[in-house]
C-alpha cells in the first residue's frame, strides 16, 4: 500500500509541478484541418484540462497496479463441446440434446433464450470474459485482443480493438518524427467510428439478454454514467471502485468535449454543442464523485477508511494539506496508538511525505509537520535506528537541535564514549550545529540527573565512612560532561558545567565521583581564563585534589613501615615519608591561606552557587585542618619538628584574615571544640620529653 501510494505521487506530481505543454486549441485544430484524427483531438482536449490530464495519469496508475490477468485454459477449437452436439443434432435430424443451441454463431445465446452452450463451453466463455475484463482493468488491451485470437474468437478481438482512438499521422497536424518510416506515416489505426462503437457497447452492457460477465466487459470497454452500475458489479476492491469512477469521468469528459467540437469529420461532422459543461462545473462534479468513495463498501482488501486509501484519495483531490493535518490530529488525540500495527508505517510514510513536499516546494502545515516528524523520531528511537535520528531531526527546523539533544539524552548510559562521539558527529553531517547540540545535550542530561538526585540540604555528609557505589543518576551526572569535552569549541561550557557537577559531588561527600569527574576533563580546561570566577573555582578544585592525593600517599607510606627494617631501608622510607608530609603541609597551608572557594560569605541567603561553595568549605576545610594536624602530631616520633608545625597551624586557623574558624560547624567531627581538643593533646604530647614549659616545643 505504501509503495503504491508513492507510485501515485510519482505519477501526479510532475504534472502539478511543471508548466503544461503549449498544445494547440482543439477547436483551432479542427478549423485548421477538419480531418484531424480523433486521437489528436483527444490529446488537445486533455492538454487544455489539467484535471483531465491528472485523471488520465491516475487511471494509468490504477491499471499498472492492478493484478496481472490470468488467461483461461487453452482450447482446441471454438465451442468444441457445443459443436459436437449441434453436429449430432443435424445428422440425426432431431433437436439438440441437453437444451443446446442449434447454431454456432456468437449471438445465438441471445436469440435462443431457452437454449445454451455445453457446460464446459459455457464455463470457458465465462472464464474468458473474466480474463478479458481483467486485461481491460489492467489497461492491457493488446493482451485481450491476443487472448481472443487464441480462443478462436476474432470478432471479439475486433470489438475490443474498437476502444482504440483513430489516428493517422499522415493527415494529422502534429509534428512528424522524421526518423519514422514514410510507410508508417501513411498507415492509419484505431476506430474511425468510435462513437458508434461506444453506443453499441453501452447497449450491450445494458442488455439483459447477455450474461452478466459479457455486460461487465462491455461496460469496462465503454465506461459511462449509463453503464457505471453494471461496471461496479465487478468491483471487488477499493481500487476497483476508484478505477471505475475515474474511467467514467475521463471517458465522459472526452466525449463531452468532442461533442462540443462537433466531433470532426471522423465522428460525423456534426455542429458543436455549445451547451456543454464548463471546466469549473466539471471540476466540482469530479470532486463530489470521488468524495463519495470515502464510504464505499468493498468485498475484498482494505476498506475506504484505511489510511493509505484515505491518503490516495486526498492526493488525487489535491487536498494534501488537509490530509497531513488530519493525520497529525490523529497522533495528538491518540486515536492512532503507538501499539497499533499501522502506527510505524504510517508515521514513516507521512514523515517522508512532508519532507518530499518541502523538497518540491509544496506547502505543508508547519505544526502538523512537527508533530509527524516527532512521532517518526520516536518510532526510530524505539527501533534502535540511532544512525537515522540526526537526519530526520534536522528537518525540524528551529526545534532540530533540541529534538536531537533529547534523543542523545535518552541514550543515558547505554552508549560508550565512542558511540556518543559518533552520534554527535552525525549532527554535523546532517546540517545541525554540533556545538549547540552538545551543549543542549549536556544541559538536559544534567537536569535529568539532578531531578533524580537528592537535594543538598540537611546535615553535612561524612567523608570518613565507606562510601556506597555510585547510583545510576550519579553516573549519568558524571558522564554528562562528555558531551562538551569532545571539541575545544565547547570547552568553556564544559568548564562551567564541570564546576556545577563538582560542587554537587563535593557538597554531598562523594569525593571519589568528584575525582573521577576531574580525571575525565581535558587538561586544556585549566588554561581557560574567562570568566575569571569560573576559572578560579575550577583551579581550586584541582588544587584540592592534588592535596587529597598527597594525603592518600602519606597514608600509603605509613603502611609501608614495618618493625624489622634495616638501616638503609628505614632511612629511605623515612626520607620519602618526610617528603610527603612536607608536601602535604605546604599544600594544605597554601590552600588555607589562599581564600579557597571563598565567596560572599557575609551576605546571608544568596544564590545557590554561593550556598554550595559554603557547604563545600564547611565539609573540607575542617577536614583538611584536622587531618594535617593528626599527620603532624602522629609523625612526631619520626620527625620531631612536626609537633611544632601542628601547634603553629593553630595560628593560621585563628587568623582573622582567613576566618577559617567560621568553617567549623556544630556537628560531630567538625566542631571547633574537636579541633581545640586535638590541639590540647598535642600540647600534652610536647611534655613527653620532660619539662614543665608547654610552649618549649614551639622552639624545637
Amino acid at each position: 500500500m505504501e509503495e503504491r501510494t508513492w507510485g501515485l505521487l510519482q505519477a501526479v506530481m510532475p504534472a502539478r509541478k511543471t508548466n503544461p505543454t503549449d498544445l494547440p486549441n482543439p477547436r483551432a485544430l479542427l478549423a485548421q484541418n477538419p480531418y484531424t484524427p480523433t486521437s489528436t483531438l483527444a490529446q488537445a482536449i486533455m492538454g487544455h484540462s489539467p484535471l483531465l490530464t491528472e485523471l488520465v495519469v491516475v487511471r494509468e496508475w490504477l491499471q499498472e497496479t492492478a493484478p496481472s490477468p490470468l488467461g483461461p485454459e487453452a482450447t482446441t477449437g471454438y465451442w468444441r463441446f457445443t459443436k459436437l452436439g449441434v453436429m449430432q443434432a443435424l445428422r440425426s435430424g432431431g433437436p439438440a440434446r441437453d437444451a443446446l443451441v442449434s447454431r454456432m454463431d456468437p449471438d445465438v445465446c441471445a436469440r435462443e433464450k431457452s437454449a445454451g452452450l455445453a457446460v464446459d463451453d459455457a464455463n470457458y466463455e465465462k472464464n474468458l470474459a473474466m480474463a478479458l475484463y481483467a486485461c481491460v482493468r489492467a489497461g492491457r488491451i493488446d493482451d485481450a485482443v491476443e487472448m481472443c485470437r487464441k480462443a478462436n474468437q476474432p470478432w471479439k478481438a475486433a470489438s475490443i480493438r474498437g476502444a482504440r482512438l483513430f489516428q493517422w499521422p499522415a493527415i494529422s497536424t502534429e509534428e512528424i518524427d522524421h526518423e519514422e518510416d514514410d510507410d508508417d506515416l501513411d498507415l492509419s489505426s484505431g476506430n474511425r467510428q468510435r462513437k458508434l462503437w461506444k453506443s453499441t457497447c453501452i447497449r450491450a452492457a445494458l442488455s439483459t439478454n447477455l450474461p452478466e460477465y459479457e455486460r461487465v466487459l462491455y461496460a469496462a470497454l465503454a465506461p459511462s454514467q449509463q453503464t457505471v452500475a453494471v461496471l461496479k458489479t465487478a468491483c471487488r476492491t477499493w481500487e476497483d471502485y476508484l478505477w471505475a469512477q475515474v474511467c467514467v469521468l475521463c471517458e465522459e469528459r472526452e466525449s463531452g468535449e468532442m461533442d462540443r467540437l462537433g466531433g470532426g469529420f471522423w465522428e460525423g461532422g456534426m455542429e458543436g454543442d455549445t451547451d456543454g459543461e464548463e471546466e469549473s462545473e466539471w471540476v466540482a462534479r469530479v470532486a463530489e464523485t470521488l468524495e463519495a468513495l470515502k464510504d464505499v463498501a468493498v468485498v475484498e482488501g482494505l476498506g475506504s477508511e484505511h489510511a493509505f486509501h484515505y491518503s490516495q484519495l486526498h492526493i488525487i483531490l489535491d487536498k494534501t494539506e488537509m490530509m497531513i493535518e488530519n493525520f497529525a490530529d490523529a497522533l495528538r488525540s491518540g486515536s492512532l496508538p503507538v501499539s497499533s500495527r499501522e502506527h510505524a508505517p504510517l508515521c514513516r510514510f507521512f514523515a517522508h511525505l512532508c519532507l518530499y513536499f518541502q523538497m518540491i516546494d509544496i506547502p505543508v502545515p508547519p505544526l502538523a509537520t512537527q508533530v509527524i516528524l516527532e512521532s517518526y523520531l520516536q518510532v526510530l528511537e524505539a527501533a534502535g535506528q540511532r544512525e537515522l535520528i540526526a537526519l530526520y531531526a534536522g528537518a525540524l527546523g528551529d526545534n532540530a537541535v533540541e529534538r536531537y539533544a533529547m534523543f542523545l539524552v535518552s541514550l543515558e548510559l547505554s552508549a560508550d564514549m565512542s558511540e556518543r562521539r559518533l552520534a554527535l558527529m552525525r549532527a554535523r553531517d546532517h546540517g545541525l550545529d554540533m556545538d549547540r547540540v552538545a551543549v543542549a545535550t549536556a544541559e538536559r542530561t544534567i537536569e535529568k540527573a539532578f531531578e533524580a538526585l537528592p537535594p543538598l540540604r540537611g546535615s553535612l555528609p561524612s567523608i570518613i565512612a565507606l562510601q556506597p557505589p555510585p547510583t545510576r543518576p550519579e553516573l549519568l551526572l558524571v558522564r554528562s560532561i562528555e558531551w562538551t569535552t569532545f571539541h575545544e569549541s565547547t570547552f568553556p561550557t564544559a568548564l562551567e558545567q564541570a564546576n556545577v557537577i563538582m560542587r554537587y559531588f563535593l557538597a554531598s561527600g562523594r569525593v571519589t565521583l568528584a575525582r573521577q569527574l576531574l580525571d575525565m576533563l581535558p587538561p586544556e580546561l585549566a588554561a581557560i581564563g574567562e570568566p575569571e570566577e569560573m576559572a578560579t573555582e575550577y583551579l581550586h578544585y584541582r588544587q584540592f585534589f592534588v592535596i587529597w592525593e598527597t594525603l592518600d600517599k602519606v597514608v600509603e607510606s605509613q603502611a609501608l613501615e614495618v618493625a624489622r627494617m634495616n638501616r638503609d631501608t628505614r632511612l629511605a622510607w623515612l626520607d620519602d615519608y618526610r617528603g610527603l608530609i612536607d608536601r602535604a603541609h605546604e599544600r594544605i597551608t597554601k590552600l588555607l591561606e589562599s581564600e579557597w572557594l571563598v565567596t560572599d560569605v557575609e551576605t546571608p541567603g544568596g544564590n545557590r552557587r554561593r550556598r554550595e561553595l559554603i557547604r563545600v568549605r564547611q565539609i573540607y576545610v575542617p577536614e583538611l585542618i584536622i587531618r594535617l594536624h593528626s599527620l603532624l602530631v602522629g609523625s612526631r616520633h619520626h620527625i620531631k619538628e612536626n609537633l611544632s608545625r601542628a601547634l603553629h597551624l593553630v595560628n593560621t586557623v585563628a587568623d582573622l584574615r582567613y576566618k577559617l574558624y567560621e568553617d567549623f560547624v556544630n556537628e560531630d567531627g567538625r566542631r571547633l571544640d574537636d579541633y581545640l581538643g586535638a590541639v590540647r593533646q598535642a600540647v600534652l604530647a610536647g611534655l613527653e620529653t620532660g619539662g614543665s614549659d608547654p610552649f618549649r616545643v614551639l622552639s624545637l
